[in-house]
């Protein structure tokens, strides 16, 4: 956890060194993490490149409320979207 909290610390702080455009930046509450296979690393950057379009038709809430449920994985709605 508190990794993460550098993370997004340092992050926030040194993007906003970057120009006007991104002095409003600030990372949402909260975090998760998921693992990659190495074999689909190709994938996964395609996903990232074409993420505007792919949410445009697809919210990214309702996406992963399916992984989740693809995954099995419990969750309550409460603290999904702090």
């Amino acid at each position: 956890m508190k990794l993460v909290e550098e993370v997004k610390s340092h992050s926030s702080k040194w993007i906003k060194t970057k120009g006007e455009d991104y002095k409003n930046f600030y990372w949402q509450n909260g975090y998760g993490a998921f693992s990659v296979n190495p074999f689909q690393v190709d994938r996964v950057i395609a996903y990232i490149a074409n993420q505007h379009e792919h949410h445009s038709k697809k919210t990214f809430q309702d996406e992963y409320r399916a992984f989740l449920k693809k995954y099995h994985v419990e969750y309550d709605e409460r603290y999904v979207w702090d």
